[in-house]
């Protein structure tokens, strides 16, 4: 939560003017896309001074807080929403411009999914919730837009833009808009006077190689002079660091001792490369040169990655307990980072500690009451024993109406001598009260569990400059000393020789401490700045840095931002401009994403580049981490090629045998593939985000498969999802919900957007390419630098789906690495996995696109045992059947039916007619409501004869009869030959496979011998052209079969009458 002056007038509101503007807009104009086109301009690459740079970016920062507002306006319904109880005039309140407001609203607690506002949030204020902008868009007294101050528990202070009227006892309800921090934060930064610009002069003409954009300074750059707290540790520190790394870490080292000149200098770390373990090594190397230095990323999660990396390294390298966190300072806002799930970093998170402290500098409570307590009970036991004995006695004369200075001198006398005679107890009344060795235990064990936290609490959060080494020291052992004498009170008694030396030494020791003395602070806020002004690292986003512009604290001297290459330009220039900073160091990747930005006339401005990217850009020196130790070389080797010009390498470790993982079975699982998914359908959410059910059900499989598999070998294994669309990534999640709830060490699963994954990784990735058009229409999955994200998560498999033909029509990175994975024979096909085939089309099933699966040629059927194909007749019951369950079934039977499984002859429908129809037709229940009809019948493929299905129709039972007798006129017209060649079975296994002969086209004057010519199976076929119909009643086969060149024709004739019934559907 900001700290907010509770003086709004004196103080004034941060960022003013851009708020008044928010103020200004109508309704009509907050919808008016276009509102600022012509007032944004584009952001130059170079400036002359620094007003110009800080002006630039100022149209741009309208411009997006305006399409943040219009954005959060299409969501109005959705938005969270809370009660307003009371509503007051603030103290700062000056009509007509200063509305300053308190109110108070209904809590959390009392209205289920409710929300609180916080400060920054814009929000609306009206009488009705609103379902859309029309119900705002009403009279102007129905609403008005106020921005919070600040908020704490149910009491919020408002700046709004008219008076508000809460006459009528009309409810009034707060709807969250957007919240404005970050945009007011640099909307201050950019109209800031008397600001630190020594750094931000730096970037605005950048000459390539010059002292001051990369160059170290020569007088600071030679590695003996390094402080003498590093160089003796340095050859350890130094082992686990490649030579790029290593480099880097040298560099920052030696800016931290420089101050002959400004510099800012570039960290280029591409994926894998170990950016972050860089980085956290220079931090630890500039904490034990106690160097003053702020860390900022874009994001709470990049920061919260890099402080927990910096804090594996100093936690390794404590020496007196947890002594040296306290000059290691984490602040934002607890509830966003969630701060709470992160064990190790609790200890450093500024409002933890600041509450820890302020107990501790309690002069009732804290380290003062707990030390002089300890010291009292152990200079004299015997008279704290006498005065816990005294108001015993005193409660118990009162209750007896007794002289107790007689009771006293009594019991005084039969201590000391229970003391001389070394006994544990008193004269009488051994059950009211403790005896002293009892007490002395007792006191020792309370009195002693109060010290030790206090000590340990001072020394863990107390910056190093307020508490010395030798203090600490003391402090563990006077903790060390009383467990000791805990432990001989419990073995040898209070009275034996070794207790009281011990006892002796404790006393000592804590006197001594004695000199040790804490701030008297019992203000939250004076600890807050005791901390910040000590502490050499500093870590927090680079939007949250502002409020140190707000500390009275020592000047920092080295600003490190990471992801700096997804931080905007102008963000950057928040932490720049703080007091004292003389370098700053840039850590990114300018070919990964950029910042964010919602307006496309802002984007197009350049209102997303980055500091980092434009000094590249300009030619600014950047240092490179050239080894990658993430991915497997099989899945490194495209994004080095294409992205990185092969600049960087491959680690030992990936090169490993022990690298190769296999976590399915399968080529098409292996360390890389391209899934071509050619059945896949683009859908499109209300927000026009696009969804490909079928790949998500691909994906579903796959997962669903990793998790059968993890469950029988019991391998670990991590699995990412990534999709660039929230559409395809919301369809996903809902689908393996399942498994993300089973989540745990062992096995995971993360189902995230692009943007979400940057700076992961997990073992296995599955990238989801969601697009399937005739067009190769792609959108922004084109973007260069979102492939470069998507493709360097993976560490031992990488499986990318999407559409061959899309993707290749696109002419974009996707088509250079489709045709790689062709070249690299990495390139399969969904529907040659069997399981992935069958999921697809329950996918298109569900969506209705039973044509795409009811063809010879679809994923279903192409490599099916027997061919396939259907009437037309067929396909429009089909069409017309509306139970997803029943059409599953059909698909499922015919998918049984191909591969050669045949119902027992008491399973069957019987057949009413005799003859040619009873003889060929077969009849399958579906559902008990339904018949399939399907007969075998031969074609002529080339020079073969080969039998195939076909599927006549399903129909209701109760049709049946009827469809039967129209076939008897189609089945009537075989010809003897041709009847037998139906009818002859081959049996593999428990599997009836389709037969095959070739085509004596010179013999007509004797017919084949049906038997001996269908003699083999059929292994494959494809059916191009389609049955000829004839009319002819001869008998002969070479004439009844009319063969051509190419394709494949039906040797069945119909008569013209069953023209429609005869209709076939072909691949």
């Amino acid at each position: 939560m900001d700290h907010q002056e509770s003086n709004v007038k004196k103080l004034g509101v941060a960022g003013r003017s851009l708020i008044d503007s928010v103020f200004s807009w109508s309704m009509k104009d907050v919808l008016k896309k276009n509102l600022y086109k012509k007032q944004v301009m584009k952001i130059p690459e170079t400036f002359s001074t620094v007003t110009s740079y800080m002006k630039s970016f100022i149209p741009s920062l309208v411009e997006e807080t305006h399409a943040d507002l219009l954005s959060s306006m299409m969501t109005l319904s959705q938005a969270p929403t809370c009660e307003i109880l009371a509503v007051k005039t603030s103290k700062g309140h000056k009509p007509p411009k200063d509305l300053f407001y308190d109110i108070i609203m209904k809590g959390r607690g009392e209205a289920a999914g409710s929300y609180e506002p916080q400060a920054g949030d814009l929000v609306a204020l009206t009488d009705i919730r609103p379902k859309c902008t029309d119900d705002l868009n009403k009279p102007r007294d129905s609403y008005l837009i106020a921005y919070v101050l600040r908020g704490r528990d149910n009491n919020l202070s408002i700046l709004s833009s008219k008076p508000i009227n809460k006459e009528g006892g009309k409810k009034l309800l707060a709807v969250y808009l957007i919240n404005m921090m970050t945009n007011v934060r640099l909307w201050r930064a950019l109209n800031s006077e008397g600001a630190n610009t020594n750094l931000t002069k730096n970037v605005l003409q950048v000459q390539p190689n010059s002292s001051h954009v990369g160059n170290s300074c020569s007088i600071c750059l030679l590695k003996e002079n390094f402080s003498a707290a590093l160089s003796n540790r340095w050859p350890s520190m130094g082992s686990d660091l490649n030579d790029s790394q290593e480099a880097a870490v040298l560099n920052c080292i030696s800016l931290s001792k420089c101050t002959h000149q400004n510099t800012i200098k570039l960290i280029w770390g591409p994926p894998g490369t170990g950016k972050t373990k860089t980085v956290a090594m220079s931090l630890f190397s500039l904490l034990k040169l106690k160097c003053r230095t702020l860390t900022c990323a874009p994001t709470n999660i990049a920061v919260l990655e890099v402080a927990a990396r910096l804090l594996g390294l100093v936690n390794q390298s404590l020496g007196c307990g947890k002594y040296g966190l306290g000059d290691i300072i984490l602040f934002g806002n607890g509830e966003r980072m969630k701060i709470d799930n992160y064990d190790d970093l609790v200890e450093v998170f500024l409002d933890y500690r600041i509450e820890i402290l302020a107990e501790c500098f309690n002069p009732w409570t804290g380290w003062k009451h707990w030390l002089e307590s300890m010291i009292d009970l152990l200079e004299d036991p015997q008279e704290k024993y006498l005065l816990y004995l005294k108001e015993i006695r005193e409660r118990r004369c009162d209750e007896d109406g007794k002289d107790s200075n007689n009771l006293l001198t009594t019991m005084k006398r039969e201590v000391m001598t229970a003391i001389i005679n070394d006994k544990n107890s008193t004269k009488d009344d051994e059950d009211d009260f403790l005896t002293l060795e009892e007490f002395v235990k007792e006191k020792l064990s309370s009195i002693g569990k109060g010290l030790k936290i206090c000590m340990v609490n001072l020394y863990t959060h107390l910056p190093t400059s307020c508490i010395s080494l030798e203090v600490v020291k003391a402090m563990i052992s006077a903790s060390d000393l009383l467990s000791s004498l805990k432990a001989l009170l419990q073995d040898v008694g209070f009275a034996n020789e070794r207790s009281q030396l011990v006892l002796k030494d404790c006393v000592h020791t804590l006197m001594s401490l004695r000199e040790f003395s804490v701030p008297a602070l019992n203000d939250l806020k004076k600890i807050r700045t005791l901390c910040l002004a000590n502490a050499c690292l500093i870590f927090c986003t680079a939007s949250s840095s502002a409020k140190l512009n707000r500390e009275r604290m020592r000047p920092l001297e080295l600003l490190v931002i990471d992801e700096a290459a997804q931080l905007k330009e102008c963000e950057s220039a928040i932490p720049l401009q703080l007091p004292g900073l003389r370098h700053a160091i840039l850590v990114g990747d300018e070919k990964q994403l950029p910042a964010m930005v919602k307006s496309k006339i802002s984007e197009k401005a350049g209102f997303g580049r980055s500091l980092f990217g434009r000094l590249v850009q300009l030619g600014h020196k950047k240092h490179l981490l050239n080894v990658q130790y993430r991915m497997h070389p099989s899945i490194s080797l495209f994004p080095k090629g294409e992205f990185y010009k092969n600049r960087i390498s491959d680690g030992p470790n990936v090169k490993q045998r022990s690298y190769e993982r296999s976590f399915l079975s399968g080529k098409m699982y292996g360390s890389y593939s391209f899934i071509d998914i050619v059945n896949g359908k683009e859908e499109f959410d209300r927000w026009h985000s696009p969804k490909n059910m079928a790949e998500v059900a691909v994906v579903c499989e796959i997962v669903s498969s990793l998790y059968r598999e993890f469950t029988r070998t019991k391998k670990k294994v991590s699995i990412g999802v990534i999709s660039p669309y929230k559409a395809q990534v919301n369809a996903i999640q809902e689908r393996v919900g399942e498994y993300s709830e089973v989540s745990g060490t062992d096995f995971s699963v993360s189902v995230r957007t692009v943007d979400g994954f940057q700076g992961g990784e997990d073992d296995v990735i599955i990238i989801s390419t969601v697009r399937c058009n005739e067009k190769g229409y792609v959108g922004f999955v084109s973007n260069v630098q979102r492939a470069n994200v998507m493709l360097t998560r993976a560490r031992y498999c990488l499986w990318i789906l999407g559409n061959e033909a899309t993707l290749i029509s696109s002419n974009s990175i996707w088509k250079k690495l489709i045709l790689d994975a062709k070249k690299r024979k990495c390139f399969y096909n969904a529907h040659e996995d069997k399981d992935l085939a069958q999921a697809i089309a329950a996918a298109l099933m569900e969506l209705c696109q039973l044509h795409i699966l009811l063809n010879a040629d679809s994923l279903l059927f192409k490599n099916a045992k027997w061919k396939v194909y259907f009437t037309k007749k067929f396909q429009n019951s089909m069409e017309k059947i509306k139970d997803t369950d029943i059409c599953r079934e059909v698909v499922s039977l015919l998918t049984k039916l191909s591969d050669g499984w045949r119902q027992s002859c008491k399973d069957k429908g019987v057949i009413v007619h005799g003859g040619a129809c009873g003889q060929l037709l077969e009849k399958y229940k579906v559902k008990g409501q339904l018949n399939l009809i399907w007969s075998v019948d031969v074609l002529e493929e080339n020079s073969d004869y080969v039998q195939v299905m076909k599927i006549w129709d399903v129909l209701p039972v109760s049709d049946t009869p009827e469809f039967e007798e129209r076939l008897q006129i189609i089945f009537r017209s075989y010809t003897a030959d041709k009847m037998n060649l139906c009818l002859l079975r081959c049996v593999e296994g428990d599997k009836v496979v389709p037969m095959r002969s070739p085509v004596d086209s010179s013999s007509s004057s004797r017919e084949a011998d049906p038997v001996e010519i269908l003699s083999k199976p059929l292994s494959s076929l494809s059916l191009t052209d389609e049955p000829q119909t004839s009319s002819s009643g001869k008998s002969n086969m070479s004439t009844r079969w009319r063969k051509k060149d190419t394709g494949l024709r039906s040797i069945a004739a119909a008569a013209t009458t069953t023209e429609e019934l005869e209709g076939v559907v072909h691949p």
